[in-house]
């Protein structure tokens, strides 16, 4: 099978336990990406933080989450 190995093939299997805003999550995702997409944020308005880096929104794509990582995810509203 083309692109497909069993560490993510685990990782979609079994649930993550990350902390998420300073909350203890199980999350069965493998990417930034997913990890927003499943928690159905805007991601046009998002800046997330991994283990105290900020990571590029064209880089969450490529990040594989692992557990115990920390995440900070930022929502900016624009307003007057």
């Amino acid at each position: 099978m083309i692109g497909w190995d069993w560490e993510t093939a685990f990782l979609w299997v079994c649930d993550m336990e990350l902390i998420i805003n300073g909350e203890q999550q199980n999350i069965p995702v493998g990417t930034i990406t997913e990890l927003v997409e499943y928690k159905r944020l805007e991601a046009q308005s998002l800046v997330v933080e991994l283990n105290r880096a900020i990571i590029k929104q064209e880089q969450w794509a490529s990040v594989q989450l692992k557990p115990g990582d920390r995440l900070e995810l930022l929502s900016f509203v624009g307003g007057g």
